[in-house]
């Protein structure tokens, strides 16, 4: 028998957990009824990533897929669940563990943008002249995956009419939302929608509200609005499905950016450059 793990960020808002948990039961009629399905929690939820492998093996599993429930690879997707993966090898040496990639850049992302901004009245296509998209992220200590980011904007650029789309990190790292308004201010802005590259709701996504309110009151000649975060948005779980189907076709168990990122931690004096 084989079971799907899925792996949510976690939160310190419950309200932030119970969405993984709700996503994931939308996300079960999708799955063959012969999977064993668990949601777990990388931090601030229950249960942890080793109970909710513990809980596969005990319902029978053979075989686990460990699925991230992440938007872009950082520290957690790299390191933090790989070990966990590596603690079960040595738990359940006859269980066979795969892990699937983050959601990461998938065109399907770009599209789920899209409709969160036309919900609140945009036309992403032919936007006004003056209306500036800052597309937040969580922000984080990992450079590479802030440059994701920023990557993420430029083909979000390329598929929209916004002469501006300013990427803005919610905390760790700048530009913070409060730099990324005052530049848009600054280039003359008359409208400035912020959008969340935020999976779920949470503390910063509350937070967020509280400070796009008083964006409001500090400059009332401009517009601000606030869009949607990903949530239950139908083509987030045809990404998901893509990132098991890839894990559930794959034969080998791990996949090579995570191994070569992972060689590179462990003697990173001998690999420098050993590119495949």
């Amino acid at each position: 028998m084989r079971a799907i793990l899925f792996v949510g960020h976690g939160s310190r808002d419950p309200e932030g957990n119970e969405q993984v948990r709700q996503f994931v039961d939308r996300l079960r009629p999708r799955l063959s009824a012969s999977f064993h399905v668990e949601t777990c929690f990388l931090e601030f939820g229950r249960p942890s990533i080793s109970e909710g492998i513990d809980r596969c093996v005990e319902a029978g599993a053979a075989e686990v897929a460990v699925i991230p429930l992440i938007l872009l690879p950082a520290g957690h997707s790299k390191l933090h669940i790989p070990a966990e993966i590596d603690d079960a090898k040595k738990r359940y040496p006859r269980i066979t563990f795969r892990y699937g990639r983050p959601i990461g850049v998938h065109e399907e992302t770009f599209a789920i943008l899209k409709e969160r901004l036309q919900e609140i009245g945009e036309r992403p296509e032919e936007p006004d002249d003056g209306t500036a998209v800052i597309l937040l992220g969580r922000g984080g200590s990992d450079p590479d995956a802030n440059s994701d980011l920023y990557k993420i904007a430029r083909l979000f650029w390329e598929q929209t009419g916004y002469a501006l789309i300013e990427p803005a990190f919610m905390g760790v790292t700048t530009p913070s939302l409060d730099d990324a308004v005052r530049r848009c201010l600054m280039l003359g802005a008359k409208r400035i929608v912020v959008l969340p590259y935020f999976l779920f709701t949470g503390v910063l996504i509350k937070r967020l509200e509280r400070q796009v309110a008083q964006y409001r009151l500090d400059h009332p000649h401009v517009s601000f609005a606030l869009a949607d975060y990903f949530g239950f948005h139908p083509k987030l779980i045809d990404i998901v499905l893509d990132r098991l189907q890839e894990v559930l076709d794959q034969t080998v168990s791990m996949n090579c950016d995570v191994c070569q990122y992972r060689l590179h931690v462990s003697h990173h004096h001998h690999h420098h450059h050993h590119h495949h």
